[in-house]
């Protein structure tokens, strides 16, 4: 009877441990985190069974990090004070993530043949799509002509203790590869605290990493590329699986004058904006931080010229889409661009 009762006991025990370990078990789920950030939205996807208070928090303070190096909006950031450099001596020392986003940045201008600079930002003003007063009527010539001296992501030497100019004049814009960049620091925050499957996205560039809830590839909507179309409007899907995308288009940001519309997309190596039926650029490649400024740049070089180059880079894939004289839209895929 001693024996019974002990065994009976055991089993009890056992089975109360089960109930314990079982009510402290959670099922995975897909959590959603989102904010503001960069002067834009985020949302994250995240697949975990485990509460994400703390995930968030770092989240959080890795985004304020990467602004206050990067934002050209704040005074104090470091790009700010770089730019207020006006002699081509002193070198400004900077952060490691500022380093980290130059030596992209400088990858991307000698891949695109300069169609990527993040000097181009005095252009972009000239023209009325910066920071400053939308402008009457078209940039003069000699206005051009006077800043292109200014224009050229080679004016701006990286050296291992910082920046130096080699041109007063020229300042440094990084928005287009800054939020990628968050989004790939944003990444590597969440895989760090042991979670596989998720999906960054600030302002539209994206890194997904792992799978859905559901086990299959995370699936990204492509605006359609129209000035009439909804922000939601899907164009086309892409599928992806451990990248970093972008999209960029001129749809959105333009202005008409005789009849002709001008987009914001300027070419640095012209200082004129682009015309070249080219509505929307979408890149998948290894980082989102490289996607974003490639996208930037396949805006600027036409179709032709952009799957010529994405053919040419190592897990880089693109989609360009050309607007046709009767107002209809042609996809130019490269090769192993994932799409349905």
């Amino acid at each position: 009877m001693k024996t019974q009762c002990m065994g009976k006991k055991t089993v009890c025990l056992v089975i109360f441990a089960v109930l314990l370990a079982g009510c402290g078990t959670r099922e995975k789920q897909e959590v959603l985190i989102e904010g503001k950030t960069m002067g834009t939205f985020f949302h994250i996807k995240v697949v975990t069974s485990e509460r994400t208070g703390k995930l968030e928090e770092k989240i959080s303070q890795r985004l304020k990090e990467i602004n206050r190096s990067m934002s050209t909006y704040d005074p104090d950031s470091e790009i700010s004070r770089f730019n207020r450099i006006s002699d081509t001596e002193s070198i400004f020392p900077i952060s490691q993530d500022f380093m980290n986003v130059m030596k992209v940045a400088a990858e991307l201008w000698r891949v695109t043949q300069g169609a990527w600079d993040g000097t181009v930002d005095p252009l972009v003003n000239l023209w009325g799509f910066g920071r400053r007063a939308k402008r009457q009527g078209l940039p003069e010539p000699s206005e051009i002509q006077a800043l292109l001296p200014h224009i050229g992501f080679h004016l701006i030497e990286i050296l291992p203790a910082g920046l130096r100019k080699t041109d007063p004049a020229v300042t440094l814009d990084l928005a287009s590869i800054a939020k990628g960049y968050g989004v790939d620091e944003v990444a590597k925050v969440i895989a760090e605290s042991g979670i596989k499957d998720f999906l960054v996205e600030i302002g539209g560039e994206i890194y997904a990493s792992g799978l859905r809830l559901d086990g299959k590839k995370w699936r990204i909507g492509i605006n359609r590329p129209k000035t009439d179309a909804a922000f939601d409007e899907v164009y086309k899907v892409a599928e992806l699986h451990n990248k970093g995308f972008a999209t960029s288009g001129d749809y959105r940001n333009f202005f008409l004058m005789d009849g002709k519309r001008y987009s914001h997309v300027i070419d640095p190596r012209t200082g004129f904006a682009v015309s070249n039926h080219v509505v929307s650029a979408s890149v998948t490649a290894d980082t989102c931080t490289f996607a974003d400024g490639l996208a930037t740049a396949l805006m600027v070089m036409g179709a032709e010229k952009s799957l010529e180059l994405a053919s040419r880079l190592e897990n880089v894939e693109c989609l360009v889409i050309t607007e046709e004289p009767d107002g209809s839209l042609k996809d130019h895929f490269s090769k192993g661009f994932e799409r349905q």
